[in-house]
C-alpha cells in the first residue's frame, strides 16, 4: 500500500510540473531550460539577458529624470535603492562599537596598547621564524622589515619561543612577529604583544611578494601612514590596536607611503603602497586667438597609487591572555568550526 501511494505522489507531481510547463508554453514565455537544442538554447539565453540589459538601462534612465525633475521642481528626489549585499545584512552583534562608548574609550586609556599609541615608547620589533624555515619566508621577512619601521630579524635556530621572548623583554622589543612557514610557504603570523600580552594568531593566505607585482614601486624609509578600516566591533577594535602598535604614530606625511589593513567579513587585507604626483600639460581651450597664438599650457597635478607590496590576506584563529603559551595559556577569542553557520555572522 505504502508503495503504491508513493508512486501515486510521484505521478502528481510530475502532473503538477507538466502543467506548470504547458501554462508557461500559453503564456509564451520559453526558458532556456526547457530548449533540448544547444544552439536555439543559447540564442534564446542571449536574448533573454540582452533584453534584461535593455529594461534595466531603462529603468536608470527613468530613475535619472525623475531625480532631475524633482530636482526642478525644489522638491526631495526619491531615495536611492541600497543593493543587499552580506555585509549591510550582517547578523546584529552586541559588541558593535558606538561613537558614544565612554567605557570603550576609557579603556583605551588603560589597555596593553596605550604607551605605543600615546607615543610614550616608540615602537621596536622583532621579526623571526619556526624553526624549519621555508624558500620564500626570507623574502616575505625582507619585505616585511621594509614595511614596519624599527624592525629587526633574528634568525631562530633551536631557541623556544619563550626564550625569544624573554630576550625580546630585556632588550625593549614592543613586540614580536613570528612568521610560520609550511610546505616551503608562509602560512600563519603570530604578534605577541610586550611586556605582557595578547597574542594574536593569524592564519596567512594569498601571498604575494613585490617581485611578482606588476609594475611595483620600491618603498623608502619614511614611516608610513597606517589606515585601519572596518574594525568595528570590540574584538575588532582590539586586534587593531595591537596592528596600531607596530607603527610609530607620527608617520611622514613627505615619504606619501601608505599601509593599509582593510577589514572585509573577516578576512583582513594587507596592501602597502606610494602616492605619484605627476605633472602633465593641459592644453587651454579658451576661445582668445592671443592666447592661442602664444601657446599657452596649463600644468594638471594627477595623482595615482603604485603598490609596492607585498600584499597578503589575514584571519584572526585566536587572541590569547598574556605572551605565548600553547599549553597552559588563556584565550580571549577562539575561532571554532561551528562558528561559521551562518555567512551573515562576523566577529570583528
Amino acid at each position: 500500500m505504502g508503495g503504491g501511494g508513493g508512486k501515486r505522489e510521484k505521478a502528481e507531481g510530475c502532473d503538477v510540473d507538466e502543467q506548470e510547463t504547458r501554462d508557461k508554453k500559453k503564456k509564451g514565455t520559453t526558458l532556456p531550460s526547457m530548449i533540448k537544442n544547444k544552439e536555439k538554447r543559447s540564442a534564446v539565453h542571449a536574448k533573454l539577458k540582452r533584453e534584461k540589459k535593455i529594461e534595466k538601462r531603462k529603468q536608470a534612465k527613468a530613475r535619472e529624470a525623475a531625480i532631475k525633475r524633482a530636482l526642478d521642481l525644489g522638491e526631495e528626489p526619491p531615495e536611492k535603492k541600497v543593493p543587499r549585499t552580506i555585509e549591510n545584512t550582517r547578523e546584529v552583534d552586541e559588541t558593535v562599537c558606538r561613537p558614544d562608548d565612554e567605557e570603550l574609550f576609557a579603556g583605551n586609556d588603560a589597555d596593553e596598547f596605550s604607551q605605543v599609541l600615546k607615543q610614550e615608547v616608540t615602537p621596536k620589533i622583532l621579526i623571526t621564524t619556526n624553526r624549519f624555515n621555508s624558500t620564500r619566508g626570507p623574502a616575505f621577512i625582507q619585505e616585511l622589515l621594509s614595511v614596519i619601521p624599527n624592525a629587526h630579524y633574528h634568525k631562530r635556530g633551536t631557541y623556544e619561543l619563550k626564550k625569544i621572548v624573554e630576550y625580546a623583554k630585556n632588550k625593549d622589543f614592543t613586540s614580536v612577529v613570528v612568521v610560520h612557514s609550511n610546505r616551503r610557504e608562509p602560512d600563519a603570523l603570530l604578534i605577541i604583544n610586550l611586556p605582557d600580552g595578547p597574542t594574536a594568531h593569524f592564519k596567512l593566505s594569498k601571498l604575494v611578494l613585490r617581485k611578482d607585482i606588476k609594475n611595483h614601486g620600491n618603498p623608502t624609509d619614511h614611516k608610513p601612514e597606517l589606515v585601519l578600516n572596518n574594525f568595528t566591533t570590540r574584538l575588532g577594535h582590539r586586534v587593531g590596536r595591537m596592528i596600531q602598535s607596530l607603527f610609530p604614530q607620527d608617520p611622514n606625511f613627505r615619504g606619501r607611503r601608505v599601509v593599509t589593513f582593510h577589514n572585509q567579513r573577516d578576512f583582513i587585507f594587507f596592501r602597502h603602497h606610494r602616492y605619484i604626483f605627476e605633472s602633465k600639460e593641459k592644453k587651454d581651450d579658451s576661445k582668445d586667438k592671443a592666447a592661442k597664438s602664444k601657446n599657452i599650457t596649463q600644468e594638471k597635478v594627477i595623482v595615482r597609487l603604485q603598490e609596492c607590496g607585498p600584499r597578503f590576506t589575514l584571519k584572526l584563529r585566536n587572541l590569547q591572555h598574556g605572551t605565548f603559551d600553547s599549553k597552559g595559556g588563556e584565550y580571549e577569542w577562539v575561532h571554532k568550526p561551528e562558528m561559521d553557520t551562518s555567512r551573515r555572522r562576523f566577529f570583528l
